[in-house]
């Protein structure tokens, strides 16, 4: 029986299974997908997420693969635009999620973790023989036969659609917003040092540089699976890139480089998961729609979270676990989490956006502060 078991090998689970494997602790990852594998994002790492990776040790890893991003660029229907660079010389890194993801995966494989990829999880194993439920690993699926992996804690990183938590019940998609983002590459344009952030009514377009000469395009709209444009998310993606007078030019000769991922919907409600022998990671445990590059930073911050409540569990049994770690995502996420609430209502509004554009020349210090929050600069040493 391994220690810890982790379902899903992205960030979250990665960055658990490395802190646990570093403490000496048994863990095995399973994963369906092999790896490196494309994953949709909008692929930066702000500066704060950054320094939780070089903490880490593994910060050096992403500098030499990602192109250095310096500030944000906000723009609103009507021309207004705000920029603002990062204080105190801190930068992000813009890097493909294939390429971040087997990073950090490689990291905890070598630190002693074992990975089982191309392995479905069906569902949870749950012990209700016991005073009350308990989960003690997950039964997994491959070529039509079904086996069960058994852990002292098992632990659900397997992202916003988890097997885990939906089959569980602790998890639902809000009616609403459901916002589901496209993303198209283009190796025509020159990579940029700032972040970028369209707002426009109804809807929002990212656009980041990556490594190779490509640049991320991520459009993000409320929509449903019914909804005649998913059918052809290529063309509508290029259609609102045509129709938008500050991109329509720079994106005439784009390319996609491949077809769009569509996602969706975004959001994730997840109520408090207090089953002993379970515990919830990355996007598993709750998701919003990050709209400053900082989803990256709740997955990694999320996934040594959750390490550090596995160790406590097999340290000390399951009294309190759970309650100490909702405690500390509250602390560690929950300014950030009323920021982003905030900000998404602010750019809902292109009059607030044209507002917010016209009076940041005269509050430069309020914009600066808006933009090191955007970073999670707080968390960076300067």
């Amino acid at each position: 029986m391994d220690d810890v078991l982790i379902v899903g090998a992205g960030p979250a689970g990665a960055i658990a299974g490395l802190v646990l494997a570093r403490a000496g602790a048994r863990v095995r990852h399973v994963d369906r997908a092999d790896f490196p594998r494309d994953k949709l994002c909008g692929d930066t790492v702000n500066p704060g997420t950054l320094a939780c990776l070089r903490r880490l040790g593994i910060g050096e890893a992403v500098d030499a693969r990602g192109l250095r991003v310096d500030g944000m660029l906000v723009t609103g229907e009507r021309g207004a635009a705000i920029q603002g660079r990062y204080p105190g010389g801190l930068f992000g890194r813009a890097i493909l999620r294939r390429d971040l993801d087997w990073l950090l995966l490689q990291q905890a494989v070598q630190a002693g973790c074992q990975l089982d990829a191309h392995v479905a999880v069906r569902d949870a194993i749950v012990d209700a023989s016991r005073d009350g439920p308990v989960v003690v690993g997950a039964r997994i699926g491959h070529n039509g036969s079904t086996r069960e992996l058994r852990a002292r804690v098992t632990i659900a990183a397997d992202g916003r659609r988890s097997t885990i938590a939906f089959g569980l019940g602790l998890a639902r998609h809000p009616d609403v917003p459901r916002r589901w983002p496209r993303h198209v590459s283009d190796t025509s344009l020159t990579p940029g040092v700032i972040g970028e952030m369209h707002v426009r009514r109804g809807r929002y377009i990212g656009v980041a540089p990556v490594p190779g000469g490509a640049t991320n395009v991520c459009l993000v709209k409320p929509s449903h699976p019914a909804d005649g444009d998913l059918r052809d998310p290529a063309a509508l993606l290029m259609r609102e890139l045509a129709r938008d007078p500050l991109l329509r030019d720079r994106f005439a000769h784009a390319r996609l480089i491949a077809p769009p991922v569509v996602l969706g919907p975004l959001a994730v409600d997840v109520r408090p998961a207090a089953i002993d022998g379970l515990l919830l990671g990355g996007d598993a445990a709750g998701f919003i729609d990050p709209m400053t590059g900082d989803g990256l930073r709740f997955a990694i911050d999320g996934g040594a979270l959750a390490a550090s409540a596995a160790l406590d569990a097999l340290a000390h049994g399951w009294p309190g676990v759970h309650a100490r770690l909702a405690a500390r995502r509250r602390r560690e996420f929950g300014g950030k989490w009323r920021f982003n609430r905030a900000l998404r209502a602010l750019v809902a509004s292109p009059r607030a956006v044209d507002v917010a554009a016209a009076a940041a020349p005269l509050a430069p210090s309020v914009l600066r502060a808006v933009i090191s929050r955007a970073g999670d600069c707080d968390l960076a040493p300067r």
